[in-house]
């Protein structure tokens, strides 16, 4: 498990924090000093491994979850236009790996508690919109969605659901791991996430045509790759059928992610110490929501998001300024797709605000607070001491350096 930091009262406390195993760094002077850094037998491997772990078919390697997105988007032939359900509540990258595969968003609004579509909200979806082709399904903050119940919802197989799991690596959906459900799951490998490689993304699938659709589309639409075309005896000819991506996983990252799964088991046992005190001390601060807990199944915690309550003194942006002033990062997951100018130009009414209560709501409320293994139990302490003090604040609360004078001491 990795050792968490030990900081100083004065110390920022950051959002995020990358953790690069000794094992991982190893692994990388391995790969470069083999003189193949690219996509090669590194990247096979860790597809390999990918897929045992989960228990999943096929796992391909690709540079990006928005890139896994849009390949197993394609990889379902619909036709130009068609509609794919998204939450309103995600990244922007999701929405437009639907765009980029020349499909059309249809957003939907979230539940309250889970800030993810449910059941009710998605069949409020299709009445508005008509039947979809296809679903994105978000596992948020790594809290499950209920896809079969989605899928029902929407009036969709299971082969026409595409799961986003960039925040779901460990999450449990009932008895069954998140990428061995739907059409297609899509991870992410990105610095902050549970998995960290840096940057890179993995689809994983029982269909083997899908499989091979993204294996040959990340790169060009070629039917054999570098390594392949390189190998002693290896032919360098190749067809390219279809248009492809530039969407590859290196030999550097794939070694990467292959050691950090040796260090996953201890690093999500530490999210769960970290937010098993936040829930502790939080739920004795009147006016903040703690995060939803699944019905069923299990929570990868890649993000941890309170509720700031009509009934807390301080607003959502007062209390992110008051940590601030006190050495403690946060962030907001999402901003809602249906506020962005872009979608505005494309969808027209079909993202009008009055569609998306909840959403709404829910978004001058969210704030993710630090969770990573490295956090250390003074600093999330510290954390909650600072929530807990902007508590008693009351009206009028401050904002910018929160009270403190200028040498950081409060008054």
């Amino acid at each position: 498990m990795t050792t968490p930091v030990q900081s100083t009262a004065t110390e920022r406390i950051p959002f995020a924090r990358t953790t690069i195993s000794d094992e991982a760094q190893q692994a990388v002077a391995k790969v470069l000093s083999s003189g193949w850094v690219t996509t090669g037998p590194e990247v096979a491997a860790f597809e390999r491994d990918f897929a045992a772990w989960l228990g999943a078919e096929h796992a391909v390697a690709v540079a990006s979850c928005s890139a896994a997105l849009e390949l197993s988007l394609r990889s379902l032939r619909l036709p130009p236009g068609s509609p794919v359900l998204s939450s309103t509540i995600t990244f922007c990258g999701a929405v437009n790996a639907i765009l980029h595969a020349g499909l059309r968003p249809v957003l939907v609004d979230v539940h309250p508690e889970t800030l993810m579509p449910d059941a009710d909200t998605t069949a409020a979806a299709v009445r508005r919109s008509g039947a979809p082709a296809a679903m994105v399904a978000l596992h948020f903050a790594g809290h499950p969605a209920p896809v079969e119940a989605l899928a029902d919802a929407a009036g969709l197989p299971l082969d026409r659901v595409v799961e986003d799991a960039a925040h779901a690596v460990g999450t449990r959906v009932g008895d069954r791991a998140v990428g061995t459900i739907s059409a297609a799951t899509c991870f992410s490998f990105y610095a902050t996430k549970n998995l960290p490689i840096g940057e890179g993304g993995m689809v994983t699938t029982g269909d083997a045509a899908i499989a091979d659709y993204v294996r040959r589309s990340r790169l060009h639409g070629m039917s054999r790759d570098a390594w392949k075309r390189y190998l002693p005896g290896s032919s360098w000819r190749y067809s390219v059928d279809e248009a492809g991506l530039k969407a590859n996983m290196t030999d550097v990252q794939a070694a990467i992610g292959r050691a950090q799964m040796g260090h996953f088991a201890g690093w999500q046992a530490r999210r769960s110490e970290i937010v098993a005190r936040y829930d502790r001390a939080l739920a004795q601060v009147p006016g903040i929501g703690l995060p939803a807990r699944p019905a069923e199944g299990g929570h990868a915690w890649h993000l941890y998001v309170i509720r700031v309550l009509p009934s807390f003194p301080l607003s959502r942006d007062q209390l992110i300024a008051h940590l601030h002033a006190r050495g403690i990062d946060c962030s907001v997951h999402f901003i809602p797709m249906h506020t962005q100018p872009y979608l505005g130009r494309i969808l027209g009414d079909e993202v009008d605000p009055g569609r998306f209560p909840a959403a709404e709501t829910a978004f001058e409320q969210i704030v993710s607070l630090p969770l990573y293994p490295a956090l250390g139990d003074e600093q999330v302490d510290r954390t909650c001491a600072a929530i807990a003090e902007a508590a008693t604040h009351g009206n009028g609360a401050p904002v910018g350096n929160g009270g403190a004078d200028e040498n950081g001491q409060h008054r």
